[in-house]
């Protein structure tokens, strides 16, 4: 029995050593492991300089340019007969948008010649009767105040008349019909409204501060605001920078000629104006992507000659699309990561990709 616990004892010390040998070991490969240096794939590229477009961007909406449309009523309370067109009708000068209920209008300048005949009789008599010496000269002056404004009567009812048929003033096209057939209608309430295509403008509202930047006849990039692609528009300039602040909407209102060579603007069409504040020849530009917020402000990461990222807090001094003017903390020919800088930390070792589509490896040196 004793010798029997003994060769026990002999192999559980074996087995005990086996384990402390292989826990050192373990121990020993997870320090090895905390003390490597992480290695990150990224992009790379080189700080560089050049011409930089400062923009401030807004959404606006494509409106007739003042003059280019018409807003058409009845002539006076009257009643819809007719409604010859429907919104976004293209109609021609002339053509017939709304007819009202006739018999009114017609009747009011009969009764308006009428009128203005017997004044001529009255005036002529007045007049003869002076010349007799029969009448005082003040007879002749109230029977000429009385033929003036038979006159205004009857040139006023013939117009309505005419206007009882509503024709369109401008080539153009219907952008709102309020007319309803059979409904009444009085000189207040707008039935139709026609404007010319070919003349708009794009108006947008900015912040106070943004318009003190803007200048009348600055660059204005455009875009349309209903495609998720951002369909390019063409190019613009600012026509017009508002004096106030709207009440409603506490911003400026910036007018932009709506000329375009890509394709027609469409009235109440949404569009987005890049619109140039500033213009830097020298500055020094990087990549959109290589900023990361950085609290209030922005870090980038700069690869130094051995391949190792060290973030750096940049100020930026302004932006577009695809670049933005940094004017502290990095310099022109610094190689800094681009896409992928959201996963790298400080010290992390770059197998970088450069912007020129090299294989992994290094980052390339300045």
């Amino acid at each position: 029995m004793t010798k029997l616990a003994i060769r026990i004892g002999g192999a559980g010390a074996l087995a005990c050593a086996a384990v402390v040998l292989l826990v050192q070991g373990c121990a020993g490969e997870t320090a090895k492991e905390e003390g490597a240096t992480p290695v990150v794939n990224a992009t790379t590229a080189a700080v560089a300089t050049g011409p930089f477009r400062e923009t401030t961007s807004a959404i606006g909406t494509v409106v007739p340019r003042p003059g280019s449309v018409a807003l058409l009523s009845a002539p006076a309370p009257t009643r819809v007969v007719r409604v010859f067109v429907v919104v976004g009708q293209p109609v021609k000068k002339g053509a017939p948008l709304v007819e009202f209920e006739r018999a009114p209008f017609d009747a009011r300048a009969a009764s308006a010649d009428a009128t203005l005949q017997a004044a001529e009789r009255a005036y002529d008599r007045a007049r003869r009767l002076v010349e007799q010496g029969i009448a005082a000269r003040k007879e002749e002056e109230l029977a000429a105040a009385d033929l003036a404004r038979a006159r205004a009567d009857a040139i006023e009812a013939r117009r309505a008349a005419q206007l009882a048929l509503v024709e369109s003033p401008v080539d153009g096209v219907v952008t709102r019909v309020t007319a309803v057939l059979g409904a009444s209608v009085d000189a207040s309430q707008p039935v139709v409204e026609v404007a010319d295509p070919t003349e708009v403008d794009i108006v947008a509202n900015v912040s106070p501060d943004e318009a003190a930047r803007i200048r009348v006849g600055a660059r204005a990039m455009l875009t349309s605001a209903a495609s998720a692609n951002g369909e390019e528009l063409g190019s613009s300039v600012v026509r017009d920078v508002g004096g106030a602040v709207d009440p409603d909407t506490r911003g400026v209102v910036v007018r932009i000629r709506g000329a375009t060579a890509k394709r027609p603007l469409r009235i109440g069409e949404s569009v987005v104006a890049e619109m140039t504040v500033a213009e830097h020849q020298n500055a020094v530009i990087v990549p959109a992507g290589s900023l990361v917020p950085d609290g209030e402000g922005f870090k980038v990461f700069v690869v130094d000659e051995d391949g190792v990222a060290h973030e750096r807090s940049v100020t930026v001094g302004g932006r577009s699309k695809a670049v933005v003017r940094i004017t502290a903390g990095v310099r022109a020919g610094e190689v800094i990561v681009v896409d992928g800088a959201f996963g790298v930390t400080d010290g992390a070792r770059i197998a970088g990709i450069s912007d020129e589509g090299d294989e992994p490896g290094p980052a390339k040196k300045p």
